[in-house]
């Protein structure tokens, strides 16, 4: 009995020291977590809510987390304010367009616009200045027989849209009755790249609609950005101190405030069909004011559109997004900066080795794959190079349509795999002295790309055998002949794509994907029977399954915004085989075709364009009826083109009214045709300054010349192409073949070699006479595929917690106070009005409190 006592007295003195310590690690666990961001305070973090805590905003069961989590940093504070209060960020949005159709174009227009209402130009606010441009390539076409030159279907239509989306916005009272006030007066000017059209937004904002004419520049989206780099950042940038140096100006003074104007410099590229909130590139800013190495920054880009090819990239976006991005985010730097919707510092793009080389024209065969191919993700590469951080914030969401057709979305990724590919081997040849003069770029980050690289490259052979697996599952074959049957399919695919057209490959991929699609459908059905068979799902099949599973939809659920895009993770599943062994086949092999490959035909944009002058018809003919005429139109007042030329031209200084006289090309009918296009938001002829043309002559000369047909360099080009797709297709497929060989020779060999796994089951206990073989290579694969996955799921949920942190202190916590009490105001304002008045409103033009302009819209991001 003694002994008992003693025994439950020890016990209790164990339980009691194991929950002293269980208390005491959750106590430190708690501070840690809770007071993490001190731990770096040498870097800059994202600091709001009135700079690290005015108030007691944490009052907790310990002193030392009070006093950790109320510090404000006094010093930091006042050399910020001072910054803020005479530094203005000014960011340029480049938006680079071609064959967009009529509601691409709307999406880009109304994004722009609404940026605009969000911060006017006469605001008082002076953080952040900004300044729209369009770079339309290809914008002009032939008339009489080639002896003129008229803007083209798709300018004509995105005149219109602007001209409808600034109606829309420039209605300051929604009134139904009032009448319209004609539009503003913009200008239309002729350049020597071809014309630029010049719009002063409702709020104040400038923006240019530069229209390439492809007889006078190089046409392409890699030069359309060369164009705005060095018209932007060579230009607009550096001349004012030129000036400052003539006029006297001491040089160092000069150096030292250009060097911050190149810092306090952005560009944000888009493209022609993106849709964006202001809120989205406050954050870009945001990230890339505080923190001066980053050189450029990407937000989330979400595919829009209908149709189960934009379901299936939906899933795979989002996957690429929460795991791949924030992987290469957290370990080193993202690799790729997407020009859909990235932000990018004036001075990374304008350090050694970037801009300059960004202008190389391709030369040999892997220039056109690495440099026009892929030119987002090679501008990425050449900052990564120089030692500049790219970062993603997955608060920054864009939206940008997907392709809707598998003839077009093949096309994309035949473009897209190459050239990510030339870029990787680019990067990680040059590992060693990147990761020294990069300090974001580690030799395990460098590893870790090697990896997922080689991944990349088996992927067909793990492909492969996923569907020989399926076969075993479905048909019970052999291991070795299902493999076989596995490998066929695709090895005649392949000899398909070099005897056949594209279209043909597409459509024999097309085909195939489906019969792939049913077989995955098999093969789950045929994984979860098995489970319920053997009576566990401690296989290593069903724990691949279940894990992979259970792994997306907890990545998911850790992004509560975009749950719901686990339901086209079915979709994704079925079509594993299309997106990763058919089109990494006709990728490869059609890597010779250089040709952009989407958006060629614009069969969309010319129906539009049909419908709006059938619009524009309809409209004429009803304005011509006295019932129908209304008296806007009968008050407004439309002057012939030479008119408003003359008119207009006394307002022009004489410097600018020389520069017009002189002869930029000889077709000088565009800016009529499109003055008539425009008759109700009228377009008065404009001209350049004298050193603007002089400029723009000089960068035509020196980089954007057109390219002369040159019938023997483009045979040649055109072999040399050929010849380094068959390299690339040899070195490509020999790996898969050599992955696949020695697991067909170690599925022979048999059961001396392969690794016995013991059956377990879920209630702990085995059975030692059943076993699951698995031989080294599959086993190796599931390793290091299952490595790769847990390392990117643990940079995601260290990313999750930055992203809020950042979130959470861009929005301040004052915003909802200031709104309730700017309601209070306006519920007041609008009494004394109703008591003053004695009646009650029946204006229907008198603005409801409830929609006046809240705290929160002009918020600053001087923090």
């Amino acid at each position: 009995m003694d002994a008992m006592k003693t025994l439950h007295a020890r016990n209790m003195e164990t339980g009691g020291l194991a929950c002293l310590i269980c208390s005491a690690f959750s106590w430190w666990l708690g501070l840690m977590l809770s007071t993490f961001y001190i731990w770096f305070l040498k870097i800059h973090r994202i600091e709001r809510t009135q700079d690290l805590f005015v108030r007691r905003m944490y009052e907790g069961a310990f002193l030392e987390q009070s006093m950790l989590l109320n510090t404000r940093f006094e010093i930091r504070k006042r050399i910020k304010e001072k910054r803020c209060a005479k530094e203005t960020i000014r960011v340029f949005l480049c938006a680079t367009m071609w064959h967009e159709t009529y509601d691409e174009m709307m999406k880009i227009i109304i994004s722009m616009f609404r940026l605009d209402k969000y911060r006017p130009k006469t605001d008082k606010q002076s953080d952040v200045a900004f300044e729209f441009h369009i770079y339309f390539d290809d914008a002009f076409k032939d008339v009489d027989n080639g002896r003129q030159r008229h803007a083209n279907e798709y300018a004509e239509i995105l005149v219109d849209v602007i001209k409808e989306v600034y109606t829309i916005f420039s209605e300051e009272d929604p009134c139904i009755f009032k009448q319209m006030p004609p539009l503003p007066w913009q200008k239309i000017i002729n350049t020597p790249y071809g014309g630029r059209l010049e719009y002063t937004l409702p709020k104040g904002n400038v923006m240019m609609v530069h229209l390439k004419d492809k007889q006078l520049i190089r046409h392409k989206k890699r030069w359309s950005q060369i164009m705005y780099l060095y018209y932007i950042l060579g230009w607009r940038l550096n001349k004012k101190y030129f000036q400052y140096f003539e006029a006297g100006e001491e040089l160092e003074s000069l150096k030292e405030r250009l060097k911050r104007d190149k810092e306090n410099t952005y560009i944000l590229t888009l493209d022609g069909d993106t849709d964006f909130q202001p809120s989205a590139v406050m954050l870009l800013i945001d990230r890339l004011k505080l923190y001066p190495e980053v050189g450029a920054a990407c937000g989330r880009i979400h595919p829009t559109g209908t149709g189960p090819m934009v379901w299936y990239q939906k899933f795979e976006y989002a996957v690429g997004h929460w795991l791949q991005k924030t992987a290469e985010h957290v370990f080193g730097c993202v690799l790729c900066s997407p020009g859909c919707f990235s932000l990018f510092r004036g001075a990374a793009l304008m350090d050694d080795n970037v801009m300059k080389r960004y202008t190389t024209k391709a030369t040999e065969a892997s220039h056109y794959v690495q440099y026009d191919q892929g030119e987002d993700r090679w501008l990425c590469t050449l900052l990564l190079q120089q030692g500049w951080r790219v970062e993603y914030n997955a608060a920054s969401d864009a939206y940008t349509n997907a392709p809707q057709d598998f003839k077009e979305f093949y096309n994309q990724r035949r473009r897209w795999g190459p050239s990510t590919m030339a870029n990787t081997i680019d990067l990680l040849g040059s590992g060693g002295l990147t990761s020294q003069k990069n300090s974001s770029i580690s030799k395990l980050y460098i590893l870790y790309q090697i990896i997922s690289m080689a991944a990349s490259i088996l992927g067909p052979a793990n492909i492969c055998l996923m569907i020989s697996g399926s076969f075993v599952f479905i048909f019970e074959v052999n291991e070795n002949t299902a493999l076989a049957l596995a490998i066929v399919p695709p090895t005649v695919y392949l000899i398909l794509c070099f005897k056949l057209k594209s279209d043909m490959q597409i459509k024999i991929a097309a085909i195939m994907s489906v019969l792939y699609a049913f077989l995955m459908a098999g093969t789950i059905l045929s994984i979860i029977g098995d489970l319920v068979k053997q009576k566990t799902f401690l296989t290593p099949s069903g724990l691949f399954l279940i894990g992979m599973v259970g792994l997306y939809i907890i990545t998911a659920g850790l992004h509560p915004q975009e749950f719901s895009l686990v339901i086209y993770g079915l979709l994704y599943f079925l079509c594993v085989p299309s997106g990763y062994l058919l089109l990494a086949i006709y990728s490869i092999v059609n890597m010779n075709n250089v040709t952009w490959g989407t958006r060629e035909t614009g069969s969309q944009a010319k129906s539009t364009a049909v419908d709006t002058i059938k619009k524009k018809v309809m409209n004429a003919i009803c304005c011509k009826c006295p019932c129908l005429e209304s008296e806007e139109d009968s008050s407004q007042e439309i002057l012939p083109a030479e008119t408003i030329t003359k008119t207009e031209k006394t307002h022009i200084p004489l410097e600018t009214q020389r520069a017009h006289e002189l002869p930029l090309h000889p077709h000088q009918t565009w800016i009529e045709h499109l003055q008539m296009k425009s008759y109700d938001f009228p377009l008065h002829e404009s001209a350049l300054p004298m050193d603007e043309i002089n400029f723009w002559r000089e960068l035509l000369k020196k980089y954007l010349e057109p390219l002369k047909e040159n019938k023997e360099e483009q045979e040649k080009i055109a072999n040399d192409l050929r010849e380094l797709r068959n390299k690339v297709t040899f070195a490509f497929f020999i790996c898969n073949a050599l992955w696949l060989v020695a697991t067909f020779f170690l599925q022979a060999i048999g059961d001396s070699i392969s690794i016995k796994i013991p059956k377990l089951y879920p209630n702990g206990t085995y059975d030692a006479n059943e076993v699951f073989s698995l031989d080294p290579i599959a086993l190796m694969f599931l390793l290091s595929f299952t490595l790769l996955l847990i390392l990117q799921f643990v940079a995601m949920l260290y990313h999750r917690i930055y992203t809020l942190i950042h979130f959470v202190s861009y929005a301040d916590t004052e915003i909802k106070a200031c709104r309730k009490q700017s309601h209070q105001v306006a519920q007041i304002q609008y009494s004394n009005y109703q008591h003053e008045t004695d009646e009650p409103d029946t204006s229907l033009c008198f603005q409801n409190p409830s929609v006046l302009r809240r705290a929160d819209f002009s918020m600053t991001i001087c923090i």
